[in-house]
This record gives structure tokens, C-alpha cells and sequence, in this order.
């Protein structure tokens, strides 16, 4: 496989995609959606390994539902209890279990450039699946997805509101990449010391954030509160939380999102979880599709 190859079936980041790229993968996640087949043999005889050397559940288990689905062979390494734990680097585990022939792999880490570094050593196509707070591309696209689905193909005008930890957030940055090609208008709104200055996106009070049509709250890292940068859950819910009477004030055409997993009554107050204007379970649920197209077209 070419340099040029593996870089059109990897999927590093949204920040490098085009619009047509974008809107390519949403509609073929739409197809594997809406095909009447759980479990296809449409990879059958390939190998996808999910490299984990930061914990995740739900990501996990989606690509490993969507590589499954697609008739995939599947490979799971955790870096919990493995010899990187020992001291062997990050890049000789890629490139392991690149020399035992897998054909694509999806890759969460914690430190900054590695993924970029593998993808220049690794002679198969890398997918991210969340790299320190750099980008989460397939978190964005299973978000966009998700609002096409509400608003309709076209995103071009739609004013979506990211609320929360942006400093820190890479489903932020994957989302602000991805949504701004689409033409949406976003918007952040956050704590003073939870921004990301460095991001060109403006930065809106909470009330105006929760006028626009679609609102999306971040995961706060309540360990934050311990190093001082969240004075606690109380305040930062009563500061900057989806309450139930923030959600009354909401536009009834607008929609709540959020990554997941939630800590309820601090992002967002429990009884909203699934309320009729939440879309967490479904972004949950289409994530599957998204992650089917990615995965596809790192194989094909």
C-alpha cells in the first residue's frame, strides 16, 4: 500500500478530512444503518486490532460491534494487562502486532503526536479513537451523524453550542473541525480556566448557549475538582449544567447531546437524560454505523 493509500483510509483526525469526505462516510454509516443484515461478510478474512492504552468502554465495545458486524476477525489489547506496563513503548505493541498481519487498527492514547508518528512507521491504515485532547474524529462524525439525522442532511446555519471542559476536551476539537466544514456556526462556553484560547471559536455565556439548536455538553473530570480547577459539582451544575429549568428555555426544535458516559446532576440533571429533546442513547446507538463506514474504508 502506497503513503498516499494508507493516508486516504486512515482516519487520524477531522481537522485534515474535506467536506466530501465527511458527508461520504455519513452516508454510508446511513447504509449499514439502514441494511436489513446484523452481520455482513463483507470483511470476512480481515484482521482489526483495537489498541487501547487508555481505558475506554463504550468506544471499545462500538468498533469492536461495528468490526464484528462487518465480518471482521477481531483482536482486543488493553494496555492494563499488558507488557507496556513493563516498559515496552507504545510503538513496538503497533508494530507487534502489525508484523502479525492485521490489516487496519484503531488506537486510543493518552500522549499528544504518537499517533501521527505511528501513522508515518505503520504499513497498515490507523484509525483514532481518542488521542490525549487532540481529536476523537469518530465521536464527531457519530455526532453529526446524529444531528442529520434530526435536522436533515444539510448542517450549513445550524448554531450548535459546545458547553463545558474545552481546554481538555478532544471531542471539542474533532467536533468544532467537522462541524465547521458542514457549515454549521459553533460556539463554546465554558469556565474561564476550562477554555482553549487557542481554538478560533467565540466564546458565549451559558444562556445564550442554551438557545441554539443544538447543545452539546462535555464530560467534566471530577478528579479536576481534587487539582483545584473545579471549585465542585454543586457549582459547576449550577454554573454551567443542562438543569431541567435551563431545558424549559431551551428552543423545542433543539436537541441535547453528549459523549458519554454522563455524570448525572453535574453536566446534566438526571431526569433529562432521556428526555424527548436528548439524543445521548442515539448517538450511543448510531456510533455503530459511523464506526462500520470508518472501519470499511480503511479496509477496502
Amino acid at each position: 500500500m502506497t503513503v498516499t493509500q494508507l493516508k486516504e483510509r486512515s482516519m487520524l483526525g477531522l481537522k485534515e478530512l474535506d467536506k466530501a469526505e465527511i458527508e461520504g462516510i455519513l452516508d454510508r454509516a446511513a447504509h449499514w444503518e439502514n441494511h436489513p443484515s446484523k452481520v455482513h461478510s463483507h470483511m470476512a478474512g480481515k484482521f482489526a486490532a483495537n489498541m487501547f492504552f487508555e481505558n475506554s468502554t463504550r468506544t471499545r465495545f462500538s468498533f469492536e460491534v461495528a468490526e464484528k458486524r462487518l465480518g471482521a476477525e477481531v483482536i482486543n489489547f488493553s494496555a492494563a494487562a499488558s507488557s507496556v506496563q513493563k516498559g515496552e513503548s507504545i510503538y513496538d505493541t503497533v508494530r507487534t502486532l502489525e508484523s502479525m498481519g492485521i490489516d487496519v487498527g484503531i488506537i486510543r492514547l493518552k500522549p499528544i503526536g504518537v499517533l501521527a508518528e505511528l501513522a508515518e512507521k505503520i504499513k497498515v491504515p490507523l484509525i483514532n479513537a481518542g488521542d490525549g485532547n487532540n481529536e476523537h474524529p469518530t465521536q464527531a462524525l457519530l455526532d453529526m451523524y446524529t444531528i442529520r439525522k434530526h435536522f436533515g442532511s444539510s448542517l450549513q446555519g445550524l448554531n450548535v453550542s459546545i458547553i463545558g471542559d474545552i481546554l481538555h476536551s478532544r471531542v471539542a476539537r474533532s467536533n468544532l473541525y467537522g462541524l465547521r466544514k458542514m457549515g454549521a456556526n459553533v460556539s463554546f462556553c465554558a469556565p474561564d480556566n476550562m477554555r482553549a484560547m487557542e481554538l478560533d471559536a467565540p466564546y458565549i455565556p451559558i444562556e445564550e448557549a442554551i438557545q441554539a439548536d443544538v447543545v452539546m455538553m462535555l464530560r467534566v473530570q471530577l478528579e479536576r475538582h481534587e487539582s483545584g480547577m473545579l471549585n465542585s459539582a454543586e457549582s459547576y451544575r449550577e454554573q454551567f449544567g443542562m438543569t431541567a429549568e435551563r431545558a424549559s428555555r431551551m428552543n423545542s426544535h433543539a436537541i441535547i447531546m453528549h459523549p458519554a458516559p454522563v455524570n448525572r446532576n453535574v453536566e446534566i440533571d438526571d431526569e433529562l437524560v432521556e428526555h424527548p429533546q436528548s439524543r445521548i442513547f442515539p448517538q450511543m446507538e448510531n456510533g455503530v454505523p459511523v464506526r462500520m463506514a470508518v472501519v470499511e474504508r480503511a479496509l477496502s
